[in-house]
């Protein structure tokens, strides 16, 4: 996500320089004109704001709180920008101690794949304070498609949350309708024609308009892995154990998950649950033949 994103933070004016810890990134950034960056620190201590894509939140802490101290480096009245699907608890700890240096932080996790990365068209999650939003304005509205830049909150930590439980609610749905799907076949519906008739009904949705067809299809979403989906849903199941919140048919989704990675590893595969779920059921949702089928 980090390369089409820099890329085009270049082309429409903004100042850019880059910094992976994996050297075939640094290759494919210089391949692609961008100023390189000796590391993450060196970048920090002229960055105006810094825009962090990371893995997950074990990653950004380790970055801005641990050896590197990104906190520590970046100058009075910047702002670093955070992008990744990161952990409420874990962006204040961070806005902490940026604060008592005088730092700006906004939280705006991401959502839409490397295909909206590339054309622009990504949406955003955004928390933080007006001042700090208005400084990484810029570089957001360039980013997202229209009306793509979505207020949680002034708290660092609600464009997380937000993220997070759209996330588990998207999760949810690959399993529900995996399984009505599986279910459908052996009561006679053809995964294909119960899509037909989800069209339009009480049941359609966002996911059922613009990411059924490629399930069908066979396509489980390779574009994020299956291990950063189990931890956001660890930390959503935290989340609702430390606030009291009722979490019944959510932790059964967090649960589907932890199998696929049991069963797939941490591959690429956003929609394996689903794929988990054909194993079960001894059948593929993008095969024709009769239920049973493989």
């Amino acid at each position: 996500m980090g390369l089409p994103i820099a890329r085009h933070l270049a082309r429409i004016g903004h100042d850019v320089t880059v910094y992976d810890s994996d050297p075939g990134r640094m290759r494919l950034a210089d391949a692609s004109g961008l100023r390189l960056g000796a590391s993450a620190a060196a970048i920090a201590d002229d960055a105006a704001v810094l825009v962090a894509i990371l893995p997950g939140a074990a990653e950004f802490e380790d970055l801005m709180l641990g050896p590197s101290g990104i906190v520590d480096r970046l100058a009075a009245g910047s702002c670093w920008l955070d992008l990744t699907s990161n952990d409420p608890r874990v962006a204040r700890r961070v806005d902490a101690a940026s604060s008592a240096r005088g730092v700006l932080a906004v939280g705006a996790p991401m959502a839409g794949g490397i295909e909206a990365a590339e054309t622009a068209s990504l949406e955003f999650y955004v928390g933080g304070a007006p001042a700090a939003r208005d400084l990484v304005a810029p570089v957001l509205t360039g980013l997202a498609r229209p009306d793509g830049v979505r207020l949680a909150g002034d708290d660092i930590g609600s464009g997380y949350s937000a993220k997070l439980l759209v996330n588990l609610l998207w999760f949810g749905q690959v399993a529900a309708v995996s399984e009505a799907l599986l279910l459908g076949r052996r009561l006679g519906l053809a995964p294909a024609e119960l899509r037909r008739l989800i069209a339009g009904s009480a049941a359609d949705s966002s996911f059922a308009r613009r990411h059924l067809d490629g399930l069908l299809a066979g396509d489980y979403a390779e574009t994020f892995g299956l291990r950063e989906c189990v931890a956001e849903l660890d930390i959503v199941t935290e989340l609702a154990r430390e606030t009291g919140s009722p979490f019944e048919v959510s932790s059964l989704i967090a649960r589907l998950h932890h199998d696929a990675l049991d069963r797939f590893g941490p591959v690429d595969g956003e929609m394996l649950v689903a794929r988990l779920l054909e194993e079960q059921a001894g059948d593929r949702l993008r095969d024709s033949g009769t239920p049973g089928s493989s």
